[in-house]
């Protein structure tokens, strides 16, 4: 039987869309795919994005305002919804049919883990939201984290409410062509190998210790070549040093990058899981990254740093440059990460709502 799925589009709307907005993307693709006969509804606020598959329910309030209202009300909830998502703490936590299955996705706990990497007013945000999900019994928490679910249980949460779902890479974007790629180093002045970081430039991301780090590991081994980072700004003040800043780019541009760099480095400080990593092994891409990235924390094919120690970071970015990135080495990275795809993250929310 065909069900109404409604999930919340807020995160689109906000001045840093960050991972959560992949993510609520490649969800919806996943859903598409698995679940055809199933209506998908995307709650949108005002200023904010459809995407598509979903049919558009504008929700005309800013999304500052629906953020606050969504801990008590349902605000653009259709009634006839049958599963309502909150792709984060924003919510909502209620609405639609009577008997309608209500779930809520936690990423991480990260306002804790890194908090010289939020305000105080986030922080306090964050752990409202945190309770207020702990005492909605009846609301589902999807945790797309390794070890996220013990934790948890560690703050008052059942078990039976507590469900695992995997993120997945971007399979249905083609690449950019080489030329293209070519092209947008150009323009940057570079011309050669290069080392790429992908994601928002702030304080947690430990961009001034990876470029630091990148420096250290240059004189040795030139082909690492200058440090790309791709991405947009986010929350901080953050020194780049000599890294190239190539800023957002779009998504087709990324791809490419991601199996044109020698390596790709992601080193926060803290991590909720982590896709560039993901992404650039799904291109056969050699990797460093640092030990607090859940989305690889048991893949074989990866270097491992101490985020926090440059010369460690420095060392990884030498060793990577030094496995093979042969036809074989490069199908081992894509096949390590096989089984996170856009479509088993649907399957993964479908068994989750039953």
């Amino acid at each position: 039987m065909a069900r109404t799925i409604v999930v919340a589009l807020d995160q689109l709307a906000r001045p840093q869309p960050g991972g959560v907005a992949t993510y609520v993307r490649g969800l919806l693709g996943g859903l598409a795919e698995v679940a055809p006969e199933d209506v998908l509804v995307g709650l949108v606020p005002r200023g904010g994005v459809n995407v598509a598959p979903a049919r558009p329910r504008p929700v005309p309030l800013d999304v500052r305002v629906l953020t606050r209202l969504w801990a008590r009300w349902p605000i653009g909830v259709p009634r006839d919804a049958d599963v309502v998502h909150g792709p984060s703490l924003a919510g909502p936590f209620g609405g639609g049919r009577r008997g309608a299955v209500h779930s809520v996705a936690v990423h991480d706990l990260l306002w804790r883990d890194a908090p010289e990497a939020t305000t105080r007013q986030g922080a306090a945000f964050h752990e409202a939201r945190l309770a207020r999900l702990r005492d909605a019994g009846d609301v589902r928490v999807l945790c797309s984290s390794p070890g996220l679910q013990s934790r948890l249980l560690g703050e008052g949460f059942a078990a039976d409410r507590l469900h695992s779902i995997r993120l997945g890479v971007d399979e249905s974007t083609p690449e950019a062509p080489i030329e293209r790629i070519r092209d947008v180093l150009a323009a940057h002045g570079v011309t050669g190998p290069f080392t790429l970081y992908a994601g928002t430039r702030e304080p947690r991301k430990n961009l001034e210790r990876l470029v630091a780090a990148h420096a250290l590991a240059r004189r040795d081994d030139p082909e690492l070549g200058p440090l790309v980072i791709a991405g947009p700004a986010g929350w901080g003040e953050v020194d780049l040093g000599g890294a190239v800043v190539v800023g957002l780019v779009e998504r087709p541009v990324l791809l490419g990058l991601y199996r044109a760099a020698a390596v790709v480095a992601y080193v926060p400080l803290a991590e909720g899981w982590g896709l560039p990593p993901v992404e650039a092994l799904a291109r056969g891409t050699r990797v460093v990254v640092s030990t607090t990235t859940p989305s690889v924390a048991t893949n074989p094919t990866v270097v491992r740093v101490d985020a926090r120690a440059v010369t460690d970071v420095a060392a990884g970015l030498a060793a990577a440059l030094r496995d093979d990135d042969d036809p074989a080495a490069r199908e081992r990275r894509r096949a390590s990460v096989a089984d996170l795809t856009w479509r088993q993250c649907a399957l993964d929310h479908l068994a989750a709502w039953r």
